[in-house]
């Protein structure tokens, strides 16, 4: 693991089709894939959940319904693991980053932000994405029980303060604009 203390750590909290992944894919295009890389917290726990369950990882790892068959197992058996060793997964998603930008594209828990900023306390910067759920149901969203209502989607809702709130929507202010500062910060760290 990088432990450089120029690295600059974006954390993006949100919802499921809240844009977290386009969001930070267009941050990782704009510094360029030398300078970011981007940190996907559900890679390392789909990976594992895969290989102890005999099912298909790039299934896993893609938007359908395969891996919404397995969700509610999966958030389950993942609890079970951070309850173990809470950074368990922040450690297997971090190695081999040495990129001086890291974004975390899914940080959905008080603990994967705690093992970020207990490493990397002046580093780890939070940001929350936000849609309404009208929106988020025209990207494809359906409340589930058990999934929408878990720690995995509403662990972050009250308690954190955000560095940064984008909001995705087509009526908000764009996206560009809202990254401004992100972008700027990562910029200057990159450049250290």
């Amino acid at each position: 693991m990088a432990t450089n203390v120029q690295t600059d750590i974006q954390s993006f909290l949100g919802k499921r089709k809240s844009g977290k992944d386009f969001i930070t894919d267009r941050i990782q295009e704009r510094l360029g894939r030398g300078v970011c890389c981007v940190l996907r917290l559900s890679g390392p726990l789909k990976h594992q959940y895969a290989q102890e369950h005999g099912l298909d990882l790039d299934q896993l790892l893609g938007p359908g319904p395969y891996k919404e068959r397995y969700r509610g197992d999966m958030i389950c058996w993942g609890e079970s693991r951070r309850r173990q060793d809470p950074g368990f997964f922040c450690r297997l998603a971090t190695r081999g980053a040495l990129q001086p930008v890291w974004v975390v594209s899914d940080a959905r828990r008080l603990s994967d932000l705690t093992w970020f900023k207990s490493r990397f306390p002046q580093q780890t910067r939070t940001v929350r994405v936000q849609s309404s759920e009208e929106t988020r149901r025209q990207r494809g969203w359906s409340f589930t029980a058990g999934v929408d209502d878990a720690e995995s989607e509403c662990g972050l809702d009250s308690g954190v303060e955000f560095d940064w709130i984008i909001t995705n929507e087509v009526n908000a202010p764009s996206l560009e604009e809202q990254l401004q500062p992100i972008l700027k910060l990562a910029e200057e760290s990159a450049v250290l």
